[in-house]
């Protein structure tokens, strides 16, 4: 499930695609109420698509991991990408009160390698950017979960990681 919210909106809503029909056609849930989508056209630079039977072009403008600024229907709009996402990401990779005795630092989604920023033998701080991950169209950074030197990176780029993959030893 993923939480948008939309800003100058003061409403988040849930959404969420509960079946694929095929052909690009969707069912989603949007908070408690179903609707039909049909993706026309999507690509790295927007979207079009038909909505409960209504036409909508959405451009993306700018993405970063948690806020996407797009236009939709020529109206201007940042959508917060799962709000705490990044948190979650830190806590679950072994950031946050586990100690220093865990030294693997595991990737908590599955997503394509976009960069490293680490070589063996880097010292890094807590909280540092090791590697960027794509998730779901979203770039997400996973971040050394404590103070230590790097050993062992596992990831390659452009390679893949699936959830609880070892991206690196941090000692």
């Amino acid at each position: 499930m993923t939480n948008f919210k939309i800003q100058e909106i003061e409403k988040s809503f849930d959404g969420k695609i509960l079946e694929n029909l095929g052909d690009n056609d969707y069912i989603i849930k949007i908070n408690d109420s179903e609707h039909k989508l049909k993706i026309i056209s999507m690509n790295s630079r927007g979207i079009e698509f038909i909505l409960n039977q209504q036409y909508h072009k959405a451009k993306y403008l700018e993405q970063s991991t948690n806020e996407m600024n797009i236009v939709i229907d020529n109206v201007p709009m940042i959508i917060n990408l799962h709000t705490h996402y990044d948190k979650v990401v830190y806590k679950n990779s072994g950031g946050s009160g586990s100690g220093g005795a865990q030294t693997a630092l595991k990737s908590q989604i599955p997503g394509k390698v976009v960069s490293i920023s680490v070589e063996h033998g880097d010292s890094v701080k807590k909280g540092d950017v090791v590697c960027t991950l794509e998730s779901m169209k979203m770039q997400v950074a996973v971040k050394a979960h404590k103070d230590g030197v790097i050993r062992n990176i596992k990831a390659k780029e452009s390679g893949t990681v699936a959830k609880g993959d070892i991206i690196t030893d941090i000692e």
